[in-house]
């Protein structure tokens, strides 16, 4: 019986490690979200000439069980790469319908705060 007595007295332990490791987790995050909010309104807008260089899409999908019955969901995110006239590049995400209306070597005017893509008007 021993055995059990030291178990069941590091189960409950355990189980309040693993809950403050995901408590962390969900702080660490949402303080980085946070941060990058905050960094970006603090940065100037700026409108440069560029060019878009290549479009990418990121597919995660999550698979979960409602009483018994098994679901998948899937996110789609969008991403567009520019190229300023200095030749940097820089990556934004952007919505859907904006990736669909740019196309690779679209040469225009693009507006951002930050690491937050705001807009591409093409000339």
């Amino acid at each position: 019986m021993g055995g059990f007595d030291v178990m069941f007295s590091i189960v409950p332990i355990f189980i309040i490690v693993i809950f403050v490791a995901v408590v962390g987790m969900f702080v660490v995050t949402a303080v980085r979200g946070v941060s990058t909010w905050s960094k970006n309104n603090a940065s100037p807008k700026l409108t440069v000439s560029a060019q878009v260089v290549t479009k990418r899409t990121s597919v995660t999908s999550r698979r979960h069980h409602d009483d018994g019955i098994g679901h998948a969901t899937a996110s789609t995110h969008y991403y567009a790469t520019f190229q300023v006239e200095s030749g940097d590049r820089m990556e934004f995400t952007v919505s859907g319908p904006e990736y669909g209306m740019l196309a690779e070597g679209d040469q225009g005017t693009l507006t951002f705060q930050g690491t937050r893509y705001l807009s591409f008007e093409r000339t």
